[in-house]
């Protein structure tokens, strides 16, 4: 499912986010005060994978016959 909405990049997001995370709490326990940076780009990856995990249902497309929603990925491999 991930491969076929093409969500690869928001996972990537989310691992570099907790990797971030623990590099800050590590950081945090030596008193180093560029921790804080650390902790910054950890919110920022992580709101970007969340918007990135959102992109697909916001980009899907409703049918007009059905009460089904397409989304695009599924339908260009289909092709």
């Amino acid at each position: 499912m991930i491969r076929i909405l093409k969500l690869q990049k928001a996972v990537i997001a989310f691992i570099l986010g907790v990797v971030a995370l623990v590099a800050y709490r590590i950081m945090s326990e030596n008193k180093l005060e560029s921790s804080r940076y650390l902790l910054t780009l950890s919110g920022i990856l992580f709101i970007a994978g969340a918007l990135m995990f959102l992109y697909p249902i916001l980009s899907a497309k409703k049918v007009k016959e059905e009460d089904c929603v397409e989304l695009d990925p599924e339908k260009q491999e289909e092709l």
